[in-house]
C-alpha cells in the first residue's frame, strides 16, 4: 500500500477529524464533503469500479433511512412528552430522589442507559437518555456527550448480545463456516462455548475499566459544566461513581460467564437500578454537598421545555419510558413469537445493480416503530389536543433536516470504505488493509493496538456489531501469528469497539439531533475523544497483562 492508498483508506478518518473536529464544521456540511472526497479517492486511487460505488452509496442511503426512523421517533417521543407536561413531572420525580446531577447522571445515562442498550443497542440509549437529561436541566452539549461516554461498557451485550453473538460470530467466519485458522484454534470446543469465553474475558478486562465510567463522568460533568470548572467536586463523589460501577459490572460480569452473552447489559442495568437508587434516597456513600449547575444554565436548559405546565402523576409520566423498554424487550426475546412476526417483513435491495451488495432493514422491528406506538398510546394517556399533536409532529420533522443531509452522506461514505474489496488495484477492502498495516508496524505490540482497531471500526461504520463483523477473524488470525490468546485478543476487539461507540460519527449525529445541537457534532467528538482514547489504552494494558 502506497502513500496514495494510504491516504484513501484513512480519508473517512481524516475527513471527519478535519471537517468536524478541527474546522468545526457541522455535520450538515462536512459529511456531503467527505463522502464525495472518499468516493472520488475511491475511484481514482483505489480503483473501485464505478457500479460498486454507486452501489454502496445506495446500500448506505437505505442503512441511514432505517438510522433516521430511529432518530426521529425519539425525537417525536421526547416532544410529545414535552407538549404533555410529562417530562415536568419526571424532572420534579428525580428531585425527589436527589437533586444532585451527578447523582441523576449517574442513574439515568449509566444504569438506565445500560438496560437500553441491552434491549436495543445501536445509539438508543443516547436517542433516549440525552433529551431526558435535558429535561433535568442539564446542559444540552452535557447530555449528549456524557451519555456517550456512559453507553460504552454495556455495548458488548448490546441489542440482547448482537456485538458478540452476530458480529464475533459471524466475524469468525469465512464463507457459511467458520474459518479454517478459527477452527484450528478451537480445537474440539464449540462456538458457543467459545463465545461465551471471550464475553466472560471481555468483561472480567470491564470490571476495571467499566467501573471507572460513572467517575470519568461526574469529574466532566463538573470541570466543563460546573460553575467553578472544578475537578474536585467530581472526585468527591468516587466512592459513590465507583460503587456505582461495580452495580452494573459485577452482575454482567456473573451473567456473561455463567449464562452468556445475550442479557449481562439488560441483568447488569436492571440490578444497577435496583441497588442504587435506595440506596441513594438512603444517602449511602452520596457527597455531603449536593452539586448543581449555575443557576443561569438551569434557566437557559429549562427554556428548552414547553411553558405547557400540567400536573400529572409521575408513574404516567414515567409510563412511556417504561414501555418502551417493555417493548423492547419483549419483541427481542427470542422464547416468544413477537421476534420472527416483526422481523417478517423487510425493506431493502438485494445484489444492488447486479453486485454482491445486499441490504435489507426490518421496519417494524426498529425501536423507532417501538417509539411510534408508545407515542400513540400517550397521545391518548395523555389526554393531548390534536392540535398539541400536530404541532409536535411538525416541530420534530423540522429538527429532522441536518440530520438527513448529514446520516444520508456519513453512512454511504462508511459503505464505501467498507466495500471496497472489490477494486482493480489488488488491495484488500480499507479497513482491512489498514489493520495489517498496523499489524505489520507492531508485530508482538499487538495487544496495545487491538483496541484502537476496534474502536476504529465503530468510528468507521456506527456500530460495534459491524466493527466486530469486520475485524474478528483478523483479530484472531494475529492472535494465532504472535502465538497469544485468541480470546484475549478477540475480548480486546470487543472492547475497543465499545469504545468507538463513543466518538463514532452516527451516534453522535442521531444524539446531537434529538436535542437540537446540529452542527456541534465536532464539538461532541472532542468531549468523548479522550474518554475513548483511556478505554483503549486501559483495556490494552490489561489485555498484555493477561497473555
Amino acid at each position: 500500500m502506497n502513500s496514495f492508498e494510504l491516504i484513501t483508506a484513512l480519508m473517512p478518518v481524516l475527513s471527519v477529524f478535519l471537517f468536524l473536529v478541527i474546522l468545526r464544521m457541522p455535520a450538515s456540511r462536512a459529511m456531503p464533503v467527505s463522502f464525495l472526497a472518499t468516493a472520488l479517492l475511491a475511484y481514482f486511487v483505489w480503483k473501485m469500479p464505478i457500479i460498486q460505488i454507486t452501489a454502496a452509496s445506495i446500500e448506505g442511503i437505505i442503512i441511514a433511512i432505517s438510522i433516521l426512523w430511529i432518530v426521529f421517533g425519539a425525537i417525536l417521543l421526547l416532544n410529545t412528552l414535552t407538549s404533555s407536561g410529562a417530562l415536568d413531572s419526571i424532572r420534579n420525580g428525580f428531585s425527589q430522589i436527589s437533586t444532585d446531577r451527578r447523582v441523576q447522571l449517574i442513574i439515568i445515562a449509566w444504569l438506565f442507559g445500560a438496560f437500553i442498550e441491552g434491549a436495543a443497542g445501536f445509539g438508543t440509549p443516547a436517542a433516549i437518555g440525552a433529551p431526558l437529561l435535558v429535561a433535568l436541566g442539564f446542559p444540552p452539549l452535557a447530555a449528549v456527550s456524557l451519555a456517550l461516554i456512559a453507553d460504552s461498557s454495556p455495548v458488548s451485550f448490546g441489542a440482547v448480545g448482537t456485538p458478540m453473538i452476530v458480529g464475533v460470530k459471524q466475524g469468525l467466519n469465512e464463507g457459511g463456516s467458520l474459518a479454517e485458522v478459527v477452527q484450528r484454534g478451537l480445537g474440539n470446543q464449540s462456538i458457543g462455548e467459545y463465545l461465551q469465553e471471550v464475553a466472560s474475558t471481555a468483561v472480567f478486562i470491564d470490571l476495571f475499566i467499566g467501573t471507572l465510567i460513572p467517575v470519568i463522568m461526574v469529574c466532566m460533568l463538573t470541570r466543563f459544566f460546573g460553575e467553578n470548572r472544578s475537578w474536585k467536586e467530581g472526585l468527591v463523589a468516587i466512592p459513590f461513581a465507583i460503587f456505582a460501577g461495580l452495580c452494573f459490572t459485577i452482575p454482567a460480569f456473573l451473567v456473561a460467564t455463567f449464562l452468556g452473552p445475550e442479557f449481562p447489559s439488560i441483568i447488569g442495568g436492571l440490578v444497577g437500578l435496583a441497588i442504587v437508587v435506595p440506596s441513594v434516597k438512603r444517602g449511602f456513600l452520596l457527597p455531603k454537598e449536593t452539586w448543581d449547575f449555575p443557576k443561569k444554565e438551569q434557566e437557559s436548559s429549562s427554556q428548552q421545555l414547553d411553558d405547557y405546565q400540567q400536573v400529572m402523576p409521575l408513574w404516567l409520566a414515567w409510563l412511556p419510558y417504561l414501555l418502551v423498554a417493555a417493548f423492547l424487550v419483549l419483541t427481542r426475546l427470542e422464547v416468544l413469537p413477537l421476534k420472527d412476526w416483526l422481523r417478517q417483513f423487510k425493506v431493502g435491495w438485494g445484489s444492488i445493480l447486479g453486485t454482491n451488495i445486499s441490504t435489507f432493514f426490518e421496519p417494524f422491528y426498529l425501536p423507532g416503530s417501538i417509539f411510534l406506538v408508545v407515542i400513540l398510546i400517550t397521545v391518548f394517556l395523555h389526554k393531548m389536543s390534536r392540535t398539541s399533536v400536530i404541532e409536535t409532529v411538525t416541530a420534530s420533522a423540522k429538527m429532522m433536516v441536518g440530520s438527513v443531509i448529514a446520516l444520508g452522506t456519513a453512512v454511504p461514505m462508511v459503505r464505501i470504505f467498507i466495500n471496497s474489496g472489490l477494486n482493480n488495484a489488488d488491495l484488500l477492502s480499507m479497513p482491512m488493509e489498514l489493520a495489517t498495516f498496523i499489524a505489520n508496524a507492531v508485530g508482538k505490540g499487538w495487544p496495545f493496538v487491538a483496541p484502537f482497531i476496534g474502536g476504529l471500526g465503530s468510528f468507521i461504520s456506527g456500530s460495534a456489531t459491524f466493527s466486530n463483523m469486520m475485524f474478528s477473524l483478523f483479530q484472531f488470525s494475529i492472535a494465532e501469528q504472535i502465538d497469544a490468546a485468541h480470546q484475549i485478543i478477540l475480548s480486546l476487539q470487543v472492547l475497543g469497539a465499545n469504545s468507538g461507540n463513543m466518538i463514532c460519527v452516527l451516534n453522535v449525529v442521531a444524539a446531537a439531533s434529538v436535542v437540537g445541537l446540529i452542527g456541534k457534532e465536532g464539538t461532541i467528538i472532542r468531549m468523548t475523544l479522550g474518554p475513548m482514547i483511556f478505554y483503549c489504552i486501559a483495556a490494552s494494558l490489561i489485555g498484555f497483562l493477561l497473555l
